[in-house]
């Protein structure tokens, strides 16, 4: 979608939309974690309820049941739904279609679309995308996971491991090496599977955090996709996969950013009313330096949340369509840390973003220090947003490319 395609919001609009989101985070959401979080889930109803107001439409087109819409919008109701709901679990796996179904608006056909989209949208089927392996990591093209040619149908043997909504999705885009010989990036293919699949097996896994949702080891033996069910072209994957990552990398640091304000507000509450030695804390001068410094890191990243967001919004995030020519494409390198990100969109860019999610990460692993530190032996109790959070901070810094990862593809889009 070009963002002459996207409809204005006024003003007016967002606020209206944002106090709704933060209605729905405090009455549904903020209540539920803890017992959410001792099921290892949520009720599938949830689903439901938040397409119900349009949450899960956000940035689809309308004619599969969803709202166009600017990063700018997406992002402040990501980081108003972390922010008032406080649970990174919850965020996970309510929005994992929003990993999982963006190559398939890319590349996916129109029926093919038709069939899938619009029941997610509205709540009733979930998507997950499945492209880490054991054996993996970040370093996609090394991937092993591989899918042979049998007719009309591709047969898939192999793992993933890590998978958010893995245990419950109905359909997975998923990663898999099409190419008898290739190696790297070449011969990698995306398939979109319908999880109901005979030989698919999934394996529930416990985590440190994110406590609400659910996590697999995904195992295909002999699993038989229709060639129908490719998104894009044979051996494409690759490009797709990267592209894929820079939208998830600007979400993930909104995300981080309302969850790094999370901390903040549970602190300032505690300490304005907390007394020690016959005052409030906030008395404190140290107290108040420790919030000051919450606040220097929150303000920067929602400036960076906020400049990047309207350049995607102006077209910087846009990915060229199959078959641009080569000419025509940023520069390839042969190792994987030189294309990742580099797919289709402004170089400068890709590179702020890489470093916007490590800024947005460690903007919310400081907040959530800081605040259990204020918070003391409260801070260290379960039910707390701040312990909770200070648990889930390590998988943000991780997951979507870890920090390292983050840095060298910065560097190299500015060709150092």
């Amino acid at each position: 979608m070009t963002p002459t395609d996207t409809p204005v919001f006024t003003a007016e609009d967002q606020r209206a939309l944002l106090a709704m989101v933060e209605r729905f985070a405090r009455e549904v959401v903020a209540p539920q974690v803890p017992a959410w979080e001792a099921a290892g889930e949520f009720p599938r109803s949830i689903y439901r309820q938040a397409a119900d107001l349009g949450l899960l439409g956000l940035g689809y087109p309308e004619a599969l049941g969803g709202t166009p819409a600017p990063w700018s919008v997406r992002n402040a109701v990501m980081q108003t739904l972390s922010r008032v709901g406080g649970s990174g679990g919850f965020m996970a796996s309510l929005f994992s279609h929003n990993i999982g179904l963006p190559p398939l608006m890319a590349h996916g056909t129109a029926e093919l679309q038709a069939r899938v989209v619009p029941a997610v949208l509205r709540g009733e089927a979930i998507a997950a995308l499945g492209i880490t392996e054991p054996g993996g990591g970040s370093d996609v093209a090394s991937l092993r996971t591989t899918a042979k040619l049998d007719g009309d149908h591709y047969v898939v043997n192999g793992e993933k491991v890590f998978i958010t909504s893995g245990m419950r999705c109905d359909w997975l885009t998923l990663a898999v090496r099409t190419g008898e010989q290739s190696k790297g990036a070449t011969g990698i293919s995306l398939l979109l599977v319908p999880c109901d699949t005979p030989g698919i097996s999934r394996t529930r896994l416990d985590k440190m955090g994110w406590l609400c949702s659910d996590t697999a080891h995904l195992r295909f033996d002999n699993v038989r996709v229709p060639v129908a069910l490719r998104l894009g072209e044979e051996g494409a994957g690759f490009r797709m996969i990267m592209a894929n990552f820079n939208g998830e990398r600007l979400a993930m640091s909104a995300i981080a950013l309302g969850f790094a304000q999370a901390c903040y507000d549970e602190a300032l509450d505690w300490v304005r009313q907390r007394q020690t030695f016959g005052v409030p804390l906030i008395e404190r001068q140290v107290i108040r330096h420790k919030l000051m410094d919450m606040q220097m890191r929150i303000q920067s990243t929602q400036a960076w949340v906020d400049a990047l967001g309207a350049r995607a919004d102006a077209g910087e995030a846009g990915v060229p369509p199959p078959g641009r020519p080569k000419a025509e494409q940023p520069p390839w390198g042969a190792e994987t840390l030189a294309q990742q990100g580099s797919v289709g969109a402004n170089s400068d860019w890709v590179a702020n973003v890489c470093l916007l999610k490590n800024h947005a990460t460690q903007t919310m692993q400081f907040c959530a220090d800081s605040a259990v530190q204020m918070l003391g032996g409260m801070g260290f109790m379960r039910g707390t947003v701040s312990e909770r959070v200070y648990r889930e901070v390590k998988v943000m810094m991780i997951g979507g490319g870890a920090e390292e990862i983050m840095k060298e593809l910065a560097a190299r889009q500015w060709n150092l």
